[in-house]
C-alpha cells in the first residue's frame, strides 16, 4: 500500500500538482479512525481509552434508545412527547449520519424537521414561535394527544447549462403545512426545513478557539473579496449570557450541551434542566394535560453522557489523498475560492476536561461562520443575528462517505441537492462567484473537484 501511495504521489508531482499537507489524511488529528463501512460515523475517537471509552458507549446507548410514554416501568427513559418528531436521537441521526427529505411518496420526513416562527424576537433575541404550533412542527404524538400536522413537499425543475454546453437540472422544493390539528397558523408564519446533520467531529469543532473564528470573520468585507463571514451571537441558557454560536444550520447554539438539550425537547419532547418546560402552546389542551416522565425527564447525568458521546464521535480518515485526480481537485477547490468559507485547517485549543480533543490539527473544511447564500437557498427566517438568507458553513469532513453510511446523496440544509454537484450549483450570494467558476470549468476539471470532495 505504501509503495502504491508513493507511486501515485510521484505521478501527481510529475503532473505539477502540489501534494497534501502532512497529516491531511487524518481529518480529526489523533482522534481519526480508519473505516469506510456503514459504521464509519459511529466510532469513538481513536485516542479515547479506558473508562472514558466506556463512557462513550454509555452515551451511545442513550442516544440510540427509544423513549416511551409516561408513566412507564422504564425508569428514567419515559416522557416521550407529548408531541414529537422522533422517539430517539438516532431516529433522525441514523448511524450518526446525515438525514434526508422523503424520497418515496408515502415516506414521512423523519430526519427533516420544520422550524416555525413569526416576525419579532423573544426576550433573548431568538425567534418567536407560532402562537398555536410553537417553534417546531411536531408530526407525531403519544396516544390521546393530537399530532400538530404534516408537511406536503412538491418540486419544480430548474434547468441550466455549464459553459461547455452540458445540461443539468435542479429540483426546487416547495413546502405546505397540511392536516393541521388546531386551525390555521399565524398569517406571517416563517417555515424553515432542516435535515439532521452528521454527528462526527462535533467535539473538535467545539474545541476550536473563539479567537480563531473571530480572526476569520470579515463582516464588512474589508478585504473586498465579496465574502463577509460573521459570527452569530446567541443566548447561552446555562450561563445566562450572550455567547458565540457555532452549532446548528444557522449557528444558533453556543455549545453541544445546549444543542443536545434543545434537540431532546424540540425533537423528542424530553425536558431537561436547560429546557424544563414542554413545548405545548395554550391551544394544545391535551398536550398540556399529558403525564410527565419527571421534572426534568432527562436528568443532568444522562445529558452529560450524551454530550460526552457527541463530543467524542470520531471523524473517518480521508481516502486517496495522493491520487492525482484528487490532488488536482484539491488545487481547483482552492482556485475557485471554495476554501475561503470551507476553511480546510484548524487547530484545537487546550481543554482540561477533554485532553483527547486538545491540541489537534484538524481538517474540517469550515469556518463556522454565517454567510449570505442568496435568495435561492434563503428560508427568510432570522435566527438571533442570522438573517433569512444566511447559513453557517457546514463542515465537509466525512461527506464522501454519506452515501455509504446513509444510502443517499442528499445535501444542503433541506436535502434538496441530489449530489455534491447539485449542492455546488445551488450556491448563491457570497458563493455565487465560486459557483460560476465551477460552472465554467471543463468537464474534466469539474470531475476532479468532485473527486476531491468525495475523498473528504
Amino acid at each position: 500500500m505504501r509503495r502504491t501511495i508513493s507511486l501515485l504521489f510521484l505521478l501527481a508531482c510529475a503532473c505539477g500538482e502540489e501534494g497534501p499537507e502532512p497529516g491531511e489524511e487524518l481529518s480529526g488529528g489523533n482522534t481519526t479512525v480508519h473505516d469506510t463501512t456503514r459504521n464509519a460515523f459511529t466510532l469513538a475517537a481513536r485516542n479515547l481509552q479506558g473508562e472514558r471509552r466506556d463512557a462513550f458507549f454509555v452515551g451511545n446507548a442513550i442516544f440510540n434508545r427509544n423513549w416511551v410514554t409516561a408513566p412507564s416501568s422504564t425508569e428514567g427513559l419515559d416522557g416521550l412527547g407529548p408531541t414529537f418528531n422522533a422517539p430517539s436521537c438516532a431516529g433522525c441521526h441514523f448511524k450518526d449520519g446525515r438525514g434526508k427529505p422523503p424520497l418515496e411518496p408515502d415516506e414521512k420526513p423523519l430526519s427533516l424537521l420544520f422550524r416555525l416562527s413569526i416576525p419579532g424576537q423573544d426576550a433573548h433575541g431568538g425567534p418567536l414561535g407560532d402562537p398555536t404550533y410553537g417553534g417546531q412542527l411536531q408530526p407525531q404524538s403519544i396516544l390521546g394527544v393530537p399530532a400538530e400536522g404534516h408537511v406536503a413537499i412538491t418540486y419544480t425543475t430548474r434547468e441550466g447549462h455549464y459553459a461547455d454546453g452540458t445540461a443539468y437540472t435542479l429540483e426546487e422544493p416547495h413546502y405546505a403545512l397540511v392536516d393541521l390539528a388546531f386551525g390555521p397558523t399565524h398569517p406571517e408564519l416563517m417555515v424553515s426545513p432542516r435535515v439532521a446533520p452528521a454527528m462526527v467531529g462535533l467535539g473538535l469543532l467545539e474545541a476550536i478557539p473563539q479567537a480563531a473564528l473571530e480572526k476569520l470573520a470579515d463582516p464588512n468585507d474589508t478585504n473586498g473579496d465579496g465574502i463577509s463571514g460573521r459570527l452569530n451571537h446567541v443566548w447561552d441558557v446555562e450561563h445566562g449570557e450572550v455567547r458565540v454560536g457555532r452549532f446548528g444550520w444557522k449557528s444558533n447554539q453556543p455549545s453541544l450541551r445546549q444543542q443536545n438539550a434543545g434537540a431532546f425537547r424540540g425533537d423528542i419532547g424530553i425536558t431537561s434542566d436547560l429546557f424544563p418546560e414542554e413545548e405545548c402552546t395554550a391551544a394544545q389542551d391535551a398536550c398540556r394535560a399529558a403525564p410527565s416522565g419527571g421534572s426534568p425527564e432527562l436528568d443532568a447525568q444522562k445529558l452529560e453522557q450524551v454530550t460526552f458521546y457527541s463530543r467524542t464521535l470520531a471523524v473517518p480518515a480521508r481516502r486517496d489523498v495522493d491520487q492525482p485526480e484528487v490532488l488536482k481537485g484539491r488545487r481547483l477547490f482552492r482556485e475557485v475560492d471554495c476554501a475561503k468559507c470551507h476553511v480546510p485547517r484548524h487547530e484545537t485549543g487546550t481543554l482540561e476536561e477533554m485532553p483527547e480533543l486538545s491540541g489537534q490539527v484538524i481538517f474540517p473544511y469550515t469556518d463556522l461562520l454565517l454567510h449570505d447564500m442568496g435568495p435561492d437557498l434563503a428560508d427568510n427566517r432570522p435566527d438571533f443575528e442570522a438573517t433569512g438568507s444566511e447559513w453557517r458553513t457546514p463542515p465537509l469532513w466525512g461527506i464522501g462517505l454519506v452515501h455509504t453510511v446513509n444510502q443517499h446523496s442528499r445535501f444542503l440544509h433541506d436535502g434538496r441537492a441530489r449530489s455534491l454537484e447539485e449542492a455546488i450549483l445551488w450556491h448563491g450570494g457570497e458563493a455565487e462567484r465560486s459557483r460560476e467558476h465551477f460552472r465554467n470549468l471543463s468537464a474534466t476539471d469539474r470531475a476532479a473537484l468532485l473527486r476531491f470532495l468525495e475523498s473528504l
